[in-house]
């Protein structure tokens, strides 16, 4: 029986195209290796975000030269934003590799068992939110869901849009349908996903979509990822106030404390705009928890502007934060900016935002000792067989000692009994009926 083995880097939209791939492999009889060295097909899905990923595939790929040599009918394909960015020039750099396309033509993953001559597709495919794909999904109990395709938004320091395109909405009853299929076969969460999901635009706007997923019988948590701090609307606030199975978290990147270097990464709102959002967002839903991105180092970025950047993590009070330093893509208008900053000092900037946001994030979780969280069980920890881990409502992880009564899929109330940066140890109180 043939073999494929995916090697998935990057964000959560890269990990499900990897199962919708896994998927359409799976439908053609093939099944997964454990390793690179079993498979008969191999295929990094890219990420290239930032320089350092882009980096780590290149040093991957390198590592699959020897095994080619030995074993030459072997296949190797590069998918996700490096193919889409590099195309052509993947085979210069690296002639081992057969395939290469983008993440919008995830479904010529086919075209590789059918194919002995090297491809490479990364056109622009409008049809790709019409496409219907299988997916091959380790996990039973969380899901995601593609509601819509690349963006519109061309921040400057941003190559999402030139690797996945202009946005694109999938239709709300192919999107429902799916769904209600998860729910049907036992999945208790789902994690609608998009570059900005606030934007969501089909026969519906995403909080009425919201609102037609709520009312999905057997689903029990509804999740999204991301959101575009100028698309944060008042209406799509209210919605998940009321609705009771949308969690509430929300990641809201922020990016820059600085209104002039948020108008240089073309982000389209003030510093001030954002605090109105995350004020608008606490009145309505007091329980929420906020996390967000913040790039430093960006271009032109004076130590004023870090120090706005450290101010307004202390005025927000994210509970988590993914930081990073800039880097730059060819083919964004960031790049070609003038006043790059030494990576010394880019280093030194980033230091002092991740040691800030350390003290705030064990603040808030020091907040929540001795409460009572209600926990989705998704499984047994990797530390331990006889640890469960979960997730609050409020997206963070719990570790507990497994029960014999419980099982992956309940929903408990547990007890915090300590709290760490990452994590939260706690005991099972009682199991929700």
């Amino acid at each position: 029986m043939k073999k494929y083995y995916i090697n998935t880097m990057g964000c959560q939209m890269n990990v499900h195209d990897s199962e919708k791939m896994a998927g359409m492999l799976e439908e053609e009889g093939y099944t997964c290796a454990e390793s690179p060295e079993d498979a008969d097909i191999i295929i990094f899905n890219t990420c290239s975000i930032r320089q350092k990923a882009e980096q780590k595939f290149f040093s991957e790929l390198g590592r699959l030269k020897p095994l080619r040599k030995r074993k030459p009918d072997i296949r190797i394909a590069v998918a996700g934003c490096v193919a889409q960015h590099k195309g052509k020039s993947i085979h210069k750099r690296a002639p081992h590799v057969d395939f290469i396309f983008g993440p919008q033509n995830i479904h010529k993953v086919r075209e590789i068992i059918h194919t002995s001559s090297d491809f490479v597709f990364v056109d622009d495919n409008p049809a790709l939110a019409d496409m219907e794909f299988p997916a091959h999904r380790e996990d039973r109990i969380r899901s995601w869901v593609n509601i819509m395709f690349g963006c519109n938004n061309f921040c400057s320091y941003c190559i999402v849009p030139h690797t996945r395109g202009r946005e694109k909405s999938r239709a709300g009853s192919d999107i429902i349908k799916e769904i209600r299929g998860l729910a049907e076969k036992g999945y208790k969460e789902v994690t609608l996903l998009g570059q900005n999901v606030n934007s969501y635009c089909s026969s519906v706007d995403f909080p009425t979509l919201l609102v037609e997923v709520n009312n999905i019988e057997g689903l029990e948590r509804i999740r999204f990822v991301t959101s575009h701090p100028k698309d944060l609307s008042p209406e799509l606030v209210c919605v998940m106030r009321d609705l009771e199975k949308v969690c509430e978290h929300i990641h809201l990147p922020l990016q820059s404390g600085s209104t002039n270097v948020l108008k240089k990464m073309n982000r389209k709102y003030t510093y001030n705009d954002y605090m109105m959002k995350v004020e608008m967002l606490r009145r309505e839903i007091p329980e929420i928890a906020i996390t967000s991105d913040i790039i430093t180092g960006f271009p032109q970025e004076t130590d004023e502007d870090h120090a706005a950047t450290v101010k307004a993590l202390r005025e927000i009070g994210f509970d988590g934060l993914f930081a990073f330093k800039y880097s730059a893509r060819t083919g964004t208008k960031a790049a070609d900016m003038e006043g790059h900053i030494p990576d010394k000092v880019r280093s030194e900037r980033l230091y002092e935002i991740i040691e800030t946001q350390n003290e705030l994030t064990d603040s808030k979780n020091s907040q929540i000792q001795g409460t009572i969280q209600e926990v989705l069980v998704e499984g047994y920890s990797d530390k331990s067989p006889e640890i469960f881990t979960g997730r609050t409502r409020t997206n963070k992880i719990v570790l507990f000692p497994v029960h014999s009564s419980l099982k992956p899929g309940d929903i408990v109330q547990a007890r915090i009994e300590k709290t760490n940066r990452h994590t939260l140890d706690g005991t099972v109180i009682s199991l929700n009926t």
